[in-house]
């Protein structure tokens, strides 16, 4: 291949929409563009996966890495969005699900207090009032201090332990935004059980047409080459080497693949240890719908048995996740279930497909679904990421890689959470700052 001045890695949102603005090629290693926010379809009764409904619409509809909603944007992306792929608003449904109890808490816990034994509400408020006595340096630490022991006990730990595969003992606090404590609102939930909403994502957008829509209407608008997956990048050389054999020069690159991965390419090395990620397999489930399956868009789960953190439902947010058949009476539901690993420890094959026959039958033991029609996993390598304690190890990264002209970009390049909105947001204004680099 020719040299380039600049080269983008990833079409997920972020490269997409740093490819629409710079003009820069995106070189991605799937065969379809969208990263983790790629629809697929699976026919009933079938295995094979399509990257497009079937023209009958007799398919249901997943995600590569679970449930991906479209929050935060303001209106110009929303605007621009709608534009790729007409979307619709929803407003969320989510709870908290105490399996042992049979109970739903609505989101978040700590403001449906009154949902609870009345004496553990009191305890709960009782132990959020206290001040705490020092800076909390662990995300336990910030679990203890903000939400009291008893809500600690009886959802907080238990559920980090599943959410972050253990890691909330020695990771540092993170997101604290997506679990706001407000004492006015913990108090007027544990007697009224009518606070506002609150969070991040109250509200969100979903393509009327998937994900799937949206990422092919800004991939239309790129220069993307499939099936080019990076094994190696020389810095000092400037090359790109792809796992298919074929070689591309650069001048600069803007990565949008996880820190980590861009820092082993390139064989970077910093003072600071790499901060720890975990990975999660997504189980995504079409089934005939069970009577007691809740109307919520997403559970947070922390006493299952199979050892997920969570179970979303697609069809909930949209009944176009399920089979045209299907929509009408509504009998079916497209389910995503989340469990997450350490850092890259991918579980053999025969263990998926025996942790997969035990979230069906404690999904059917709860009565949410009945008949299996797809059951299909999927893998999200680095899907959660985290820092150490008083860890610099990102900043060091990035420069690290600036300083050979490779500029991380987006969620993972990041290793910061952030939502599909922002996500196209940073690659519209970083790919027009490159736009004069590939126009010169």
């Amino acid at each position: 291949m020719k040299k380039q001045d600049t080269i983008i890695l990833g079409a997920g949102m972020t490269g997409l929409a740093t490819g629409i603005t710079s003009n820069a090629p995106v070189f991605e290693a799937q065969n379809q563009p969208g990263g983790i926010c790629s629809s697929y379809y699976i026919r009933p009764n079938e295995k094979e996966r399509l990257t497009a409904a079937p023209e009958d619409d007799e398919a249901y509809r997943f995600e590569i890495g679970g449930g991906h909603w479209i929050f935060g944007g303001d209106p110009v992306l929303t605007q621009f969005i709608n534009s790729m792929a007409p979307a619709k608003s929803y407003n969320r449904r989510s709870s908290v699900y105490f399996r042992e109890i049979d109970t739903y808490v609505p989101y978040p816990l700590q403001n449906h207090l009154g949902y609870l034994d009345k004496n553990i509400a009191l305890k709960a408020i009782l132990e959020m009032t206290d001040t705490p006595g020092s800076i909390p340096t662990t995300m336990e630490e910030w679990l203890l201090q903000s939400f009291g022991k008893t809500l600690h006990e009886l959802f907080f730990a238990p559920f980090h332990r599943l959410y972050t595969a253990n890691l909330y003992k020695v990771i540092a606090p993170q997101d604290p935004y997506k679990s706001p404590v407000n004492i006015k609102l913990a108090l007027q939930g544990a007697f009224d059980k009518i606070p506002p909403a609150i969070g991040y994502n109250t509200t969100f957008l979903y393509p009327a047409n998937g994900l799937d829509a949206l990422a092919r209407k800004m991939a239309a608008q790129c220069n993307i080459q499939y099936d080019k997956e990076v094994i190696e990048i020389d810095a000092k050389k400037k090359n790109v080497s792809f796992k298919d054999g074929t070689n591309i020069q650069f001048d600069r690159i803007i990565s949008t693949l996880p820190l980590n991965r861009t820092m082993e390419m390139t064989g970077s090395h910093v003072e600071s240890k790499t901060a720890p990620y975990s990975s999660v397999l997504v189980l995504n489930i079409g089934a005939k719908r069970g009577e007691q399956c809740p109307d919520d868009h997403w559970l947070y789960n922390p006493d299952p048995k199979s050892g997920f953190h969570r179970v979303g439902f697609y069809s909930n947010v949209d009944v176009s996740f399920l089979p045209s058949s299907s929509r009408e009476a509504n009998d079916s539901v497209s389910i995503y279930v989340e469990r997450a690993f350490p850092g890259g420890e991918h579980p053999a094959q025969e263990e998926v497909e025996e942790y997969a026959a035990e979230v069906v039958s404690e999904l059917q033991g709860w009565d949410f679904i009945t008949t299996p029609e797809v059951v299909d996993p999927t893998w999200i390598d680095v899907a959660y990421t985290w820092s150490w304690p008083g860890s610099n190890w990102v900043n060091e990264a990035t420069q690290k890689l600036q300083e050979q002209n490779i500029f991380p970009l987006g969620r993972y390049a990041a290793w910061s959470f952030q939502g599909i909105a922002n996500s196209i947001r940073d690659g519209f204004m970083i790919g027009g700052s490159f736009k004069n680099y590939q126009d010169s």
